[in-house]
């Protein structure tokens, strides 16, 4: 389902169209296009993509393409979507320790657009955290390990 969506390749495409995307919430979908947890978010991703086109532009970013983006974001687990607007990194309240990005597949397509909605109200108020909408059951909770460096 992929193919469906806008496919960013490139760091510079990456930090253009973070750069240049006003008034909209970027959604970053990071993962692998061949494994079956990217492919089920894809799915709900591109079926979520003509409800909200209004609030939100949405692409998909294969991870072994931007090894600085994986480092930077500390993706160990895919698919993780990471949200922008106006150039700011919005970051969400999941209820888990991080608050950076969503990891692993949405439960169903209102989920996604709920959280995006969300997002949009928020980043126009000017907050850079907002609180998740979804219930804690439809949050994947995953252990992840922190190193100090």
């Amino acid at each position: 389902m992929s193919f469906l969506l806008p496919t960013l390749n490139t760091k510079s495409e990456i930090d253009a169209v973070i750069r240049n995307t006003e008034e909209l919430v970027v959604v970053l979908r990071f993962g692998r296009a061949a494994d079956a947890v990217c492919l089920e978010l894809d799915h709900i991703l591109a079926k979520s993509a003509p409800e909200l086109v209004k609030m939100a532009v949405i692409y998909t970013v294969e991870v072994d393409n931007v090894p600085e983006y994986i480092q930077y974001f500390d993706i160990s687990l895919i698919p993780a979507t990471v949200f922008f607007f106006n150039a700011q990194h919005m970051k969400v309240d999941y209820g888990t320790p991080d608050h950076t990005k969503f990891i692993g597949s949405f439960m169903t397509k209102q989920d996604f657009i709920d959280l995006v909605e969300v997002i949009y109200r928020g980043a126009m108020r000017g907050k850079k955290i907002v609180k998740c909408p979804l219930e804690k059951s439809h949050v994947p909770n995953y252990q992840l390990i922190y190193r100090d460096i």
